[in-house]
């Protein structure tokens, strides 16, 4: 029997117990579509964070206190700020901006939401390519006179001020304070943390006076996060090599001792966000793979019931000269036939699964790549091999005189 006539008698097995065959195939189906759902959710996720960083643009530098060196104490204070931006210590840096936050109730009319509210530099909006969609942005006297101003977030915009309602120069309350609104800035999508969308941002010096009065261990007040933008992406690796080398000094950190900061670079942050989304994106295929060895041992179980029900055939077959590389064979294809049936139902099932998620979610565009799909036909393929072997090898080692006594 050659190849054709194998996959024949195959698809013929198949169909002639059709609905055995549909619910032998259910676990592979749902394996498989769970695998590239799962994947092409978790490619999404990744290539999200990835435009929301790059967004902000290749030349960005963040610099953060490390806590764990610091004395649990904030290291990062607008001192550093303007020595950072002076082109005499750090040439290779073009601007600096400040930063610090917490959450907070925001209020306006009868309506309320809880935000990030961030005290920021009047700068920081062209540090971190951020854009105006409405009113103006912070300036240096609003820092000077401590003013009770805000910029806000295009999503808080929208929760505070709904039916298209004009917010610039209405009054939001934080802390039972009242300030003005001069802007909403553009949307630039994200959730949570990774977004300016859903922040409200004043004064750094109102910031620290009224809501974030924290302070470094000498009692200068502190910052939260300096963003500073390198001269151009080339000279990322000098920018960073000159902060490090100036924050050292002003903070007096002995020659070996541990930074009480942590400067990252863009790349360093794509880096790490590519890590955790990789082990996300690895546990879940973990998990949807485990369908498939379910769908294998259904499989097998199936083929096993195959190979009883037909056992006066393989007899029959071997009397009339079928090798046992015949028989071997031979279910081994229906076992291959089955599994990638299912496989193929289930690459249908995952694309359309992942499209339907993609369309509920208006942040998140699933991702369903080549790699993604034969992956996943792979490991149907070898599910229909693993568990088909042992029913092949029963089948083939049948005595030709037992089987045709069979009854």
């Amino acid at each position: 029997m050659n190849l054709t006539e194998s996959l024949l008698t195959a698809f013929d097995s198949l169909l002639t117990n059709k609905m055995r065959a549909v619910l032998t195939m259910l676990g592979v189906i749902i394996g498989v579509a769970a695998v590239i759902a799962l994947l092409s959710i978790g490619n999404g996720v990744s290539a999200s964070i990835e435009d929301q960083i790059q967004a902000i643009g290749s030349n960005l530098i963040t610099i953060v206190t490390d806590l764990g060196n610091s004395g649990g104490y904030q290291a990062l204070s607008m001192e550093d700020v303007e020595m950072l931006a002076d082109p005499f210590y750090a040439p290779a840096v073009k601007a600096v901006a400040a930063r610090v936050q917490g959450a907070q109730q925001v209020l306006y009319g009868g309506r309320d939401t809880s935000v990030t509210v961030s005290g920021v530099t009047a700068n920081y909006f062209d540090v971190r390519n951020l854009t105006l969609e409405l009113g103006d942005g912070l300036t240096e006297d609003d820092l000077v006179t401590k003013a009770r101003v805000a910029v806000l977030g295009s999503n808080v915009a929208q929760d505070l001020f709904p039916d298209d309602e004009f917010p610039v120069g209405k009054a939001v309350k934080i802390r039972g304070v009242q300030y003005e609104v001069i802007g909403v800035l553009e949307g630039k999508g994200g959730t949570g943390f990774t977004s300016e969308d859903d922040q409200v941002f004043i004064p750094l010096t109102t910031a620290q006076s009224r809501l974030y009065p924290l302070r470094t261990r000498s009692g200068k007040r502190a910052v939260d996060v300096i963003s500073a933008q390198a001269q151009s992406e080339e000279l990322m690796d000098q920018a960073t090599e000159q902060i490090k080398a100036m924050l050292r000094e002003a903070h007096n950190i002995a020659y070996q001792a541990e930074d009480d900061f942590t400067v990252l670079s863009q790349t360093d942050i794509l880096e790490a966000f590519d890590v955790i989304t990789g082990a996300i994106t690895l546990f879940l295929g973990a998990i949807a793979g485990i369908s498939l060895v379910v769908g294998g041992i259904g499989i097998m179980n199936i083929m096993l019931v195959s190979v009883t029900e037909r056992t006066r055939e393989i007899g029959i077959r071997k009397a009339v000269g079928a090798l046992r590389r015949n028989i071997l064979t031979q279910f081994l294809i229906e076992s291959l036939v089955m599994s990638l049936t299912g496989g193929l139902l289930g690459i249908v099932l995952g694309v359309v699964t992942s499209t339907v998620i993609g369309n509920l979610s208006a942040d998140l565009t699933p991702i369903v790549d080549m790699g993604t799909v034969l992956m996943a036909s792979g490991f149907a393929a070898a599910v229909g091999l693993i568990f088909g072997i042992y029913p092949a090898w029963r089948a083939a080692s049948l005595r030709p005189i037992e089987a045709l006594r069979y009854e």
